[in-house]
């Protein structure tokens, strides 16, 4: 993969919403409960997110879901058993930003451009804690989460449910500020440092 990424510019977008799509957990601790009985059925859980990245002021900005206006998430989910990620992201991808009817619809073939993985955070436990590497101690991760980079194209629709908002959020804020964001999204601005933007 080229290491170069085209960015286009956050008014090339035009924003929609559509029909609430309320969390599945109402709390962090029902989530893990979840988490626990699904891995005693299936194994560990697979989660696919993708970075979405536009630019703003010449500088890159990248696509995040707010919820409740407190918390921050990439667009993204878990894989269903034995689902191919970039094929299962390209699915979520829709469920969350397609405007209705489109993701429905076989013809208009999702047009994400899912890239290169730019990050592997593992959970050890039933715990809220996630890892850039898999402890020492720990022979079966309860879950291995995935950050690919989407190339966005150079327009796009997106339809954000109601009760979220869709935020660009730009690497500046991100960078260095795990307090607000958590670890793994203020680890973006380092994982694309490698990269050339092209601002078009």
């Amino acid at each position: 993969m080229s290491s170069t990424i085209n960015l286009y510019p956050l008014s090339n977008f035009t924003f929609s919403t559509k029909e609430n799509q309320p969390e599945e957990d109402p709390s962090v601790s029902a989530r893990l409960q979840r988490l626990q009985n699904n891995y005693e059925d299936y194994g560990m859980r697979r989660t696919v997110e993708g970075v979405l990245i536009v630019h703003d002021h010449g500088h890159p900005h990248i696509l995040m879901l707010q919820i409740a206006n407190a918390f921050f998430k990439l667009p993204g989910d878990y894989l269903k058993p034995g689902e191919d990620e970039y094929e299962g992201l390209k699915r979520l991808l829709d469920e969350k930003l397609a405007p209705p009817g489109e993701a429905m619809l076989e013809t208009v073939e999702n047009d994400w451009e899912v890239g290169d993985c730019l990050a592997q955070w593992w959970r050890p436990n039933f715990e809220t804690f996630m890892y850039p590497f898999v402890p020492a101690h720990i022979t079966k991760p309860k879950e291995c989460k995935k950050l690919f980079i989407v190339q966005m194209p150079e327009k796009k629709v997106l339809a954000v449910p109601k009760n979220m908002k869709l935020l660009a959020i730009p690497l500046f804020e991100l960078y260095d500020n795990a307090a607000r964001y958590g670890p793994q999204l203020s680890a973006i601005p380092h994982l694309l440092s490698r990269y050339n933007f092209i601002y078009q």
